[in-house]
């Protein structure tokens, strides 16, 4: 039973994702290609180099505001306002003896080129530089420059990457993993509630426009270039910024995931 995996990105909402990986393992599915657009794109090198618990264990970690702040690393610099010095530190750390070429699973991750507007699939060379790209928040992280390019975060072109995986998949079935599909919830997280008086700040607008531009341009990523099985898990009532919810994340990760096994098998096996 093989399927190819497109892990969408969600910031801190991606730690679902080391529960999707979790229950396709104990389930015996196998991956013949994997793809991973942010915090997707991380997730998905954790798993294709057999890292998958540091990236785990690194998500506990992530227990309270200030070890998020840590990890982050406040700076604030010409095109970002976090430095993520200990990112990459951890990177070099537990990645940095790695390229795309060494990976046991065919991996790609996505980026997007600011200057040219393209989508940038990177799939060779060093892993760390691309999940760099892949993960630079435009505003919070700086962007990658590389051959001539400026790689920002892929969400803003390829939120899940279903055509990478679908060309790496050797006509396997492409499972896609959708952190984006609940933005109702979403919108409950950020203030934004049902009453005729809501109580508005800027930051809740702004919040809530930006999850539902991300909602619809995954949306409409998805409708374009369609999986054979789209999992949108149910994890809108998360802030995204929120990277402190790695055991609710996980559980819900596992459960989708085990909710959709038929389904995930029957493709599997086809």
């Amino acid at each position: 039973m093989t399927i190819a995996l497109a892990l969408g990105g969600g910031a801190g909402l991606g730690w679902a994702h080391i529960g999707v990986l979790r229950e396709l393992e104990a389930a015996g599915v196998g991956i013949k290609a994997l793809t991973g657009t942010s915090i997707g794109g991380v997730a998905a090198i954790a798993f294709s180099s057999g890292r998958l618990e540091i990236l785990e264990e690194l998500a506990h970690s992530a227990s309270s505001v200030r070890s998020v702040v840590r990890y982050l690393g406040l700076n604030w610099r010409p095109g970002s306002v976090l430095s993520g010095k200990a990112i990459a530190k951890l990177l070099d750390t537990h990645l940095g003896d790695l390229t795309f070429e060494s990976l046991s699973i065919p991996t790609a991750v996505v980026a997007a080129d600011l200057l040219s507007g393209d989508t940038v699939i990177l799939d060779h060379g060093p892993v760390t530089d691309a999940i760099h790209a892949t993960i630079a928040l435009p505003g919070i992280f700086q962007p990658v420059l590389h051959d001539g390019r400026i790689l920002s975060d892929g969400g803003a072109v390829m939120p899940v990457p279903v055509v990478p995986a679908r060309s790496m998949a050797g006509g396997r079935p492409v499972v896609a993993i959708n952190l984006q599909g609940d933005y109702k919830a979403r919108r409950k997280a950020v203030g934004i509630s049902d009453a005729e008086n809501p109580r508005l700040t800027t930051l809740s607008v702004v919040r809530s426009a930006t999850g539902l531009m991300l909602s619809q341009l995954t949306r409409l990523s998805l409708d374009r270039d369609p999986p054979d099985l789209e999992l949108a898990l149910p994890v809108g009532h998360i802030d995204t910024s929120n990277f402190t919810r790695a055991e609710d994340l996980i559980a819900i990760g596992r459960r989708a995931t085990a909710e959709a096994m038929p389904e995930i098998e029957r493709l599997a096996q086809a």
